[in-house]
């Protein structure tokens, strides 16, 4: 019996098929980093800046003075602030002397409501974490208070005198918990008890921003042993939960908070009644407003959808909208929630992941301003501070509705494309794929498995 050599053949008068190769998926930390003139990366900050950060934690530690921790609503900077309350501690500061501050759903902590409240805490030090940042005033109005600011969002303004350690300019840039451990790490009085109570947050937060698939290589830290201790599913279920309660329509993120802070590991997280019944709340309201269909721009790059929540759930049906919906052309996923806020749109921003990838990539927040420029009458202003924030892969705002409506008008969102000049319409044939009824409509991508 003749043996075959092993390859496929092809019939004769057919050609064989070759298969090709998958496109090797590029990880989040396959960027070269910045290097300074001595050719040392600068990541995940400036050092001068993380210097400054570093003199500034130790300085509120020994003060014995009051403290003011103002961390973001999500799992990154929950995870952010108690890695920074566990630093503290650990260098003296007495747990007494430090609060939280916690900004209320609607508001920002520039909002001069807001700076009155944590005024009334009376703080000597305030430290800032994963806020985001504009130009504004003093977080508060107090020449005695000092304050640090540490975030990853892209911004050039910050509010008047407060230190700065931002990472948003160095790739690929770090999270805030992952920039607060890696400041931290270096001042922490034990360098093994700070990873054991620490290094699992800071991968908590990490995943809560850039998601479950990283590959932590160069010049991230290499936390795969925390990982592997506490396992991938744990932390990535622990990132699920702590986001739950801030996207509830009563927005009470302190169940989040005071979970986190009694945490010893991600198992502790998935144990708590009140972050799982949050948690279940969200998934029915996701559910709810999943389906909503969305337009398009003329040009196809942008997809929009509507809907109406008292529950901050746009966020997680963009992300998932831009995982499903796929086109040569489109670029962004855009939902636009009406009920979040009287009188707002609260919209979220995602790149479609058929996107992702291109060159030059897509950049969110510059597509957004383009969009707000296509105005003569000053519709950029009208939209406020609180537009085109975040980041360049995941970004939004919160602007009244005529404002956001006469920007998907500018857009011409849910107009066909005008016929180029030559263009017939004449009528083809039906072909067997046309008349066959549709079997892969958009409710089957979100059935209940």
């Amino acid at each position: 019996m003749k043996r075959g050599n092993g390859f496929p053949t092809a019939s004769p008068g057919k050609k064989a098929k070759v298969s090709k190769p998958k496109p090797k998926e590029s990880d989040y930390c396959d960027v070269d980093p910045l290097h300074d003139e001595n050719g040392n990366a600068v990541w995940p900050a400036k050092r001068e800046d993380i210097e400054r950060a570093k003199v500034f934690i130790k300085a509120c530690a020994k003060s014995g003075q009051k403290t003011l921790l103002v961390p973001d609503k999500d799992a990154d900077g929950l995870s952010s602030g108690v890695i920074l309350y566990r630093t503290l501690t650990s260098l003296g500061l007495d747990r007494s002397l430090i609060d939280v501050h916690l900004v209320r759903k609607g508001y920002t902590m520039h909002d001069e409501d807001e700076r009155s409240v944590m005024k009334t805490k009376d703080p000597r030090y305030i430290i800032v974490l994963d806020q985001g940042s504009i130009k504004a005033p003093p977080v508060i109005d107090s020449p005695e208070t000092k304050s640090l600011i540490i975030d990853h969002h892209l911004s050039d303004d910050f509010p008047k005198n407060a230190e700065v350690v931002s990472a948003c300019h160095y790739p690929p840039v770090a999270t805030s918990s992952l920039l607060t451990y890696e400041i931290c790490k270096e001042i922490a009085p034990s360098e093994d008890d700070f990873d054991q109570t620490c290094a699992y947050l800071a991968c908590i937060g990490t995943h809560g921003d850039l998601g479950n698939t990283l590959k932590w290589a160069p010049p991230f830290p290499n936390l795969n042993p925390t990982l592997k201790q506490h396992t991938k599913k744990a932390i990535n279920d622990a990132v699920a939960l702590l986001n739950a309660p801030r996207r509830t329509a009563k927005r009470d993120v302190s169940v989040a908070w005071d979970a986190l802070l009694a945490s010893t590991s991600p198992k502790d997280l998935v144990k708590s009644p009140r972050l799982l019944a949050a948690r279940a709340e969200i998934n029915e309201e996701v559910e709810r407003h999943t389906h909503a269909a969305p337009k398009f721009t003329p040009d196809g790059r942008i997809a929009v959808l509507k809907i109406n929540s008292e529950a901050q759930v746009h966020p997680v049906i963009a992300t998932r909208w831009a995982g499903y919906l796929s086109s040569k052309l489109l670029e962004i996923v855009m939902v636009a929630n009406y009920g979040y806020l009287p009188g707002k749109v609260n919209f979220s921003c995602r790149i479609a992941r058929s996107a992702r990838g291109r060159d030059p990539p897509v950049n969110i927040i510059e597509s957004l301003k383009a969009a707000a420029a296509l105005s003569s009458d000053g519709l950029r202003d009208r939209l406020g501070t609180s537009f085109a924030r975040g980041h360049k892969e995941a970004s939004g705002g919160i602007v009244d509705v005529e404002a956001f409506e006469e920007m998907t008008e500018l857009l011409k969102v849910g107009e066909k494309p005008e016929k180029k000049e030559g263009e017939t319409s004449s009528r083809k044939k039906k072909s067997a794929l046309e008349t066959t009824p549709q079997k892969n409509k958009i409710a089957n991508y979100f059935k209940k498995i």
